[in-house]
């Protein structure tokens, strides 16, 4: 792996060629904070897909396009004299020292458990910190994500059940309440009910150690793989998809699942 130096230099040399393309490239002197951002989210999540596949190559890869956009926006930050990424850096080591005073301070912290404990509360001692504990929660932030996020910073305060295996009981009575609503045909509250039951899915995923969002692309994956072995199967046969009958489709599943359980798919 390269030395301190080595990575100081590839660092400089990267943001001098930052600095050439936003004098001289036409597209990257246009680009504005507004411009970026579509392309921000694009960027973060395909270096999310690299990681989901533990592609190392593009791990790499991704993470250098997300340099390229956090620089590129204190880039400029710089030609309006707000900021430059010095005080990105600075910013983000200052926190990240004050947020870890069990390793830059007095206070003890043996487990990974007692320090997120301790985050919340440091996080609203924080000169700019966050008025409420759901406070920093983005807006933003896909709902089941944000779902997520918003009962993990909960369970920081001690809102959260005494026992793990409660939850099944909620979750029961929330798909009880649904039923209702939907043989009532009642749209708007079977929105709401259909809602909770979600809620309470992922509170059981985040009880039990489990992330929801990785758990259901996880699926997402499993499904695109298979369906598209019953289709590429159809094909073979000399039939379209619209033409099976569901029985059909589901013996191709099947041999779908079989094949994975052999490692044959993948």
């Amino acid at each position: 792996m390269h030395t301190r130096e080595e990575k100081l230099e590839a660092f400089g040399r990267f943001l001098d060629v930052l600095d050439t393309l936003r004098e001289k490239c036409p597209w990257d002197k246009k680009q504005t904070n507004e411009s970026l951002r579509p392309n921000t989210i694009e960027e973060t999540f395909e270096l999310c897909d690299a990681l989901l596949k533990n592609d190392s190559e593009n791990i790499c890869k991704e993470l250098g396009d997300v340099l390229l956009h956090v620089c590129f926006y204190a880039k400029i930050g710089s030609e309006t004299g707000d900021f430059d990424i010095a005080d990105v850096c600075n910013k983000l080591t200052d926190k990240l020292i004050f947020r870890h005073p069990h390793v830059y301070g007095d206070t003890q912290a043996q487990t990974a458990g007692e320090v997120v404990q301790n985050w919340e509360q440091i996080k609203l001692k924080e000169k700019d910190g966050n008025k409420s504990v759901l406070g920093g929660v983005p807006e933003a932030l896909p709902s089941l994500i944000k779902a997520y996020r918003i009962q993990d910073k909960a369970r920081n305060v001690g809102f959260d059940w005494d026992k793990k295996e409660d939850i099944w009981d909620k979750i029961k009575e929330e798909l009880q309440e649904l039923q209702v609503e939907l043989e009532k045909e009642d749209k708007e509250k079977s929105i709401d009910e259909f809602g909770d039951v979600l809620f309470s899915i992922i509170n059981m995923g985040r009880l039990y150690h489990i992330n929801p969002d990785n758990a259901l692309e996880r699926t997402n994956r499993k499904f695109i793989r298979r369906f598209n072995y019953v289709e590429q199967q159809s094909l073979r046969s000399g039939k379209s998809l619209k033409d099976m009958t569901l029985g059909e489709m589901d013996a191709l599943w099947n041999e779908a699942k079989e094949l994975e359980r052999r490692g044959e798919i993948k």
